[in-house]
């Protein structure tokens, strides 16, 4: 001790600054180490000490991640919402994120449901429409507890045509409402007459004519449709110019081929052709399609749903069943279209953070450089933000490589106790939409994950393996007993 005391001291201070402070105001030579306590309060911490180093959790993340990496979705074709999504009564609007009341929607959410009401034909007037909504005499629910996603507001109604996603792996299916385009849209939270018409025109001609075109082409498969957009600049939620293109190389053949008139062929074809946003409706599907096969394995912390409802943000786990951990949705940061400012923005909003949960996305974006042109930040940060989600996930998915990270796999399969040990949050890009219904998408940007969330989820995980090994103790205490 005298040795160490004597000679020029160097100290690594790991926490508390005032100790720091010490050292060197007393000539001593001292590196500072940033670190708090994991979840920032004790129920986090300890469940986090409680999972870290647990086999069976280790097991179970890596049984969950191969079901995803295993998943072969595709589309096997498109039918009316209320013909395939899963308990769909005739009066039910689906919504995104985690289940919410009207009372507590938001003007985006609330705004995209009028105009679900008026496209039913249940309402005469966005005012009954309104009312209905607010008498309770709608049933709302969450698209993903239906199997289904759906992009910002996510509203889905019954007569909505629907992509069917078909994980050809272990069975399970998945859907997805049609993208509508840019602009004043229901996702957005407009339910002007224009933004009817446009639906109806969907549902009239859009729908049966794409339903056509797969009856008679045949499924088309995804995962390399997907890996082949991401290698062409793709991230799969915000930039998916090169997946709508190669979606629509798929289908232009069909549709030609399919027995609907020449005029309502290139209708349907200009409307694709005009919508770089086509596709991501498609791959909202595949990605929910891919983790919903990871769900349900006991004791696993792998995340295999993260959405927002514009109010809060919810995840569910691998290995907690249908169980939602929320907290408040945050804002973005990003780039804001002329005129509009963060003031005016929702909350964060959309089921599109499946794409996220599925390692593209934010979790892509050194795949697509370009983005950042539309959510803000540089190339350089895109590359980042990549590299930083390797440190919160299981694995990195073979299929889905980045030419600029040397064929890297996207970083996939987020572990909770990661989040929460490593302080890393999860990062998501999406569009913004205006807080009031009927103005819309009024810029795009990036925003994390709520580690509440996180927090929540670990602390519930750690609980219940805890109850089951005090049953399996008490069991075995009592079979002992019997002997």
């Amino acid at each position: 001790m005298s040795g160490l005391l004597s000679g020029t001291l160097s100290v690594i201070n790991v926490g508390l600054n005032s100790f720091a402070d010490a050292i060197a105001a007393n000539s001593g030579t001292v590196t500072r180490v940033q670190w708090e306590p994991p979840g920032g309060e004790p129920a986090a911490a300890r469940a986090v000490a409680l999972l870290a180093g647990r086999k069976q959790v280790d097991q179970a993340n890596q049984a969950a991640f191969e079901r995803y990496i295993a998943a072969e979705p595709v589309i096997e074709g498109i039918a009316l919402a209320r013909e395939v999504i899963p308990r769909m009564g005739e009066r039910t609007l689906l919504h995104s994120g985690p289940p919410l009341p009207w009372a507590r929607m938001g003007g985006t959410l609330q705004g995209a449901a009028v105009g679900a009401i008026l496209l039913e034909g249940w309402a005469r007037d966005a005012e009954a429409a309104r009312a209905m909504a607010e008498r309770g005499e709608i049933a709302l629910g969450s698209c993903h507890e239906h199997d289904a996603v759906g992009p910002m507001a996510g509203v889905t109604s019954p007569s909505m045509p629907v992509w069917i996603v078909r994980n050809r792996t272990h069975g399970n299916r998945a859907f997805c409402n049609l993208n509508e385009g840019l602009g004043k849209v229901l996702r957005y939270g407009a339910n002007g007459p224009e933004v009817i018409e446009r639906l109806k025109w969907m549902g009239r001609v859009l729908g049966p004519t794409l339903e056509k075109t797969l009856i008679g082409r045949g499924p088309i498969a995804l995962k390399p449709l997907m890996a082949r957009a991401l290698q062409m600049g793709d991230e799969m939620h915000n930039r998916n110019a090169a997946a709508s293109a190669l979606l629509f190389k798929q289908l232009a053949p069909g549709l030609l081929r399919a027995e609907v008139p020449g005029g309502t062929a290139a209708e349907v074809l200009e409307f694709i052709n005009g919508n770089d946003h086509f596709f991501l409706n498609v791959a909202m599907a595949a990605c929910k399609a891919m983790l919903e096969a990871a769900a349900g394995v006991e004791a696993s912390s792998m995340v295999v749903v993260m959405a927002r409802n514009g109010t809060e943000f919810g995840i569910r786990l691998s290995g907690t069943g249908s169980r939602w951990f929320t907290a408040t949705a945050p804002y973005l940061d990003g780039l804001f279209f002329a005129g509009y400012s963060k003031a005016d923005a929702s909350r964060d909003i959309g089921d599109s953070a499946i794409t996220e949960t599925a390692g593209l996305g934010g979790f892509a974006m050194a795949a697509a450089p370009a983005i950042v042109q539309f959510v803000g930040g540089t190339p350089r940060q895109a590359v980042e933000n990549t590299l930083a989600m390797g440190h919160i996930t299981v694995g990195s998915h073979p299929a889905f490589t980045i030419p600029a990270l040397d064929f890297r796999g996207v970083p996939a399969g987020i572990d909770a106790r990661k989040v929460v040990d490593r302080r890393i949050l999860p990062i998501i890009n999406s569009g913004i939409a205006h807080r009031e219904a009927g103005i819309g998408q009024i810029g795009a940007g990036i925003t994390n994950a709520p580690m509440a969330c996180f927090s929540q989820a670990i602390v519930a995980l750690a609980q219940q393996l805890e109850s089951q090994d005090r049953e399996s103790a008490s069991g075995g205490a009592e079979a002992m007993a019997g002997r």
